[in-house]
């Protein structure tokens, strides 16, 4: 096959390009180790930051990061591969400065973005980037190294329906976690908008088939990470965890890795705790959020895939019903507060038969939707939370499942005529 005098140059010129980087990271000796701050994972400011360039691109190909070389795959070994090369290229995460963080945050003045008892946030800027800063306490200690490997794991991970995280930095017991900012609102307050219950952004059951696609296929990437060769434990799916994006009405899983990074777990059956030689008497117990919380998690303290499994499946009757996954209501009759699950109820439409089933899905979808979907996707939601955690099927099978009735879901749709794509406004009505 003849090349032009054009692509042989942009050969020749590639192939130059990867021979200089090749002998420029064979010549580059190892990061030299360096102490740490007390309250920084990263080393001091004058060696942690990537260098800048006037035109504001990344650095050529002989940079070699200054990592702390107490861990060994931060350093390069003589003969490169893809794996080192790609360790060495300024995706990798931010190790801010726990200045830079004060700064963003008026010295954690500004006014909090969102705080529970568990977290506090705030929106702000850090390197020119709009991001959400999380704060969090440390559950257990954990070492340097041990926090830096997590911590390069984690933000290398891409997936469209998970939140990315951008670095982070510790500062005593607490742990500063930097999450890149998406427009949107969480799928509690899209389901129950508080403004006006009567109203919801995701009125078509198409939306929701949509939302719980992107979440089934988040999980999944979070619970076996293509590429990542490790195995992670969300530990904090629910509605008011997931994001749904402005004017595409897509879901955007939140705080992933957030468990990991806080010394909060994992199970026995995540692959990270061999990896970083943790052993089960390390392991701590850790609050989950009434209502989806797996009842071995709820024995134990200990969460687990199979509980992120559980959590999932009451977001699914969620989905379908609107409904919160716990809720009081007074019984004035007996003077006491009555406990509703949407599990329970949705055992009791099952078990009642498909006319039931009518009357409990989301009325506001004005009976505008597939039966024979909506009646699967809540048997597939109870399979989720069933009591056995391992008759729960595993995420690969349930983003399977869920991918099939969302296309049945659309050749409905089509076939009455109905929109397919969405554009909305989040903003309360």
């Amino acid at each position: 096959m003849c090349k032009s005098k054009k692509s042989t140059n942009i050969i020749n010129s590639t192939t130059t390009s990867r021979s200089m980087a090749t002998e420029s990271l064979k010549s580059t000796p190892p990061p030299s180790s360096s102490s740490s701050s007390s309250s920084t994972i990263n080393p001091p400011s004058s060696t942690n930051k990537y260098p800048s360039t006037s035109t504001n691109k990344y650095p050529s190909t002989n940079y070699s990061p200054n990592y702390p070389s107490t861990s060994k795959s931060w350093s390069f070994s003589s003969k490169t591969s893809l794996s080192n090369l790609k360790d060495s290229l300024p995706e990798n995460p931010h190790i801010y400065d726990f200045s830079e963080i004060s700064k963003a945050t008026n010295n954690f003045l500004q006014k909090p973005f969102s705080s529970s008892s568990s977290s506090v946030s705030w929106r702000c800027s850090l390197r020119g980037k709009e991001l959400i800063l999380f704060q969090r306490k440390f559950r257990r200690q954990i070492e340097s190294p041990e926090l830096q490997q997590r911590l390069l794991a984690i933000c290398r991970s891409h997936h469209s329906s998970v939140i990315k995280l951008l670095g982070a930095t510790t500062s005593g017991n607490y742990i500063y976690l930097a999450y890149e900012y998406v427009h949107g609102a969480n799928l509690a307050t899209c389901l129950r908008n508080p403004q006006n219950p009567s109203y919801t952004v995701l009125s078509s059951w198409l939306s929701r088939m949509q939302i719980a696609t992107d979440i089934a296929n988040g999980l999944d990437y979070i619970h076996h990470c293509s590429g990542l060769n490790s195995e992670f434990v969300h530990g904090r799916i629910k509605s008011s965890s997931i994001l749904v994006t402005e004017d595409s009405l897509n879901a955007k899983i939140c705080h992933f890795g957030t468990a990991e990074l806080c010394g909060e777990m994992v199970g026995n059956e995540s692959s990270l705790s061999k990896n970083f030689g943790r052993s089960d008497s390390r392991e701590m117990k850790f609050e989950g959020t009434t209502g989806y919380m797996a009842p071995e998690f709820q024995a134990s303290g200990f969460v687990t895939q199979k509980c992120d499994v559980y959590a999932f499946g009451v977001v699914i009757l969620e989905l379908v019903s609107g409904e919160e996954a716990l809720r009081y209501v007074f019984d004035k009759g007996g003077g006491v507060f009555e406990r509703i699950s949407v599990i329970e109820m949705a055992r009791e439409v099952v078990a009642a038969g498909e006319g039931e089933l009518r009357k409990w899905v989301d009325k506001r979808l004005k009976d505008s939707y597939p039966v024979e979907v909506a009646e699967k996707m809540v048997l597939l939601g109870l399979e989720c939370v069933d009591d056995d955690p391992e008759k729960r099927p595993h995420t690969g099978l349930i983003d399977v499942r869920v991918s099939k009735l969302y296309l049945k879901s659309k050749k409905w749709a089509k076939k009455f005529g109905l929109p397919t794509d969405f554009s909305v406004s989040l903003a309360p009505r």
